[in-house]
């Protein structure tokens, strides 16, 4: 059986305090891990100008995984 490669970005509230983002990021590692999904890069991309508000909010904290 062929393993297949998936990526994922996805954005955080940029609202959420320094613990309180590293809390929401380790919480979707795990969401994925426990469904065994392996990780095999992180990437921080960080605080970026949204293309247009998402709940009134023109930024967000963008993660990358793979």
């Amino acid at each position: 059986m062929e393993l297949r490669n998936y990526e994922t970005v996805f954005v955080v509230t940029p609202v959420l305090s320094e613990e309180q983002l590293q809390e929401t990021i380790s919480k979707f590692r795990s969401f994925l891990q426990e469904r065994k999904a392996e990780i095999v890069h992180e990437h921080k991309i960080g605080l970026k100008k949204l293309a247009y508000p998402i709940q009134h909010k023109s930024t967000g904290f963008y993660r990358h995984l793979l």
